[in-house]
């Protein structure tokens, strides 16, 4: 008489529960480690000092991937580095010629936009993140600038938004520069970010993201601390506080300036 032998009713829990045990001490034998990546990074100067002679400065990013494992084979990364000033809520006016004079027709208000915002990447930005991580990072400059708020009097905002971005890239207030930050072996990366003579006062936010199939992998945060030294900072400091002392000051400064400059012009005659 042939047949089968199975396993009494009551064991058959402890059995399934010994073949999953087994099952997962197996794969985690046959399943190679996943490599970590960590950024490290660095800046060559974490406080800006702005006075008379400020005309720009360049800031350079630096750092590397560290790594339990190499890459696999085939497999790439890449680096994004972005730098953020202060944000500040503004108004977006339109110009148009009314009735013979120019007058603001249309105006879209925003409730948060970066003074100054820079985008430097090893390869072209939308090889390097894609829109969904894009979204969730707010790493491009339209995404930067953040919820336009209020009652816009305009029929096209988003033309409003785009205006602004010209403007200021112009003034070399946004920048985004592809292709700009040099990634060695996958390992090392740096690059220079370039600082307007414009810069406005405050707390610069940096961030730099590895990504892998356009998705971050790691990302760092550190601060750059940008404000004013020597008298430019006292007088900054002045009119801000004592607004009625810093006007007669600024009074007398003119009138003094004018008393010298006749005086000069007296002995020149002569």
């Amino acid at each position: 008489m042939t047949g089968t032998i199975a396993p009494h009713p009551a064991r058959r829990p402890a059995l399934a529960r010994r073949l999953i045990l087994a099952a997962a001490l197996g794969l985690m034998i046959v399943a190679p480690a996943a490599s970590a990546e960590k950024l490290v990074s660095g800046v060559s100067q974490d406080q800006v000092a702005i006075n008379a002679t400020f005309n720009g400065s360049d800031i350079l990013v630096y750092g590397a991937v560290a790594r339990d494992a190499p890459l696999a084979k085939g497999v790439t990364q890449d680096v994004i580095i972005t730098l953020e000033g202060p944000a500040q809520p503004l108004i977006v006016r339109k110009k148009a010629r009314q009735f013979g004079i120019w007058a603001n027709k249309e105006s879209v208000p925003i409730d948060s936009a970066p003074s100054f915002y820079s985008v430097s990447t090893s390869v072209p930005l939308r090889q390097a993140l894609t829109h969904t991580e894009d979204l969730r990072y707010k790493v491009s400059i339209p995404l930067a600038i953040r919820e336009i708020g209020g009652t816009a009097t305009a029929k096209h905002p988003q033309t409003f938004v785009n205006a602004l971005i010209d403007i200021r890239t112009k003034a070399g207030q946004y920048e985004m520069n592809e292709d700009a930050v040099k990634f060695r072996d996958d390992t090392l990366f740096s690059t220079r970010v370039k600082l307007p003579a414009n810069l406005t006062e405050g707390t610069y936010k940096l961030r730099i993201f590895l990504t892998q199939g356009g998705q971050v992998v790691d990302m760092s945060h550190s601060e750059i601390t940008v404000q004013k030294t020597g008298v430019e900072r006292w007088l900054f400091n002045l009119s801000a506080k004592q607004p009625a002392l810093y006007g007669i000051l600024s009074l007398f400064i003119a009138v003094a300036a004018g008393w010298l400059a006749s005086a000069a012009f007296q002995l020149l005659r002569r």
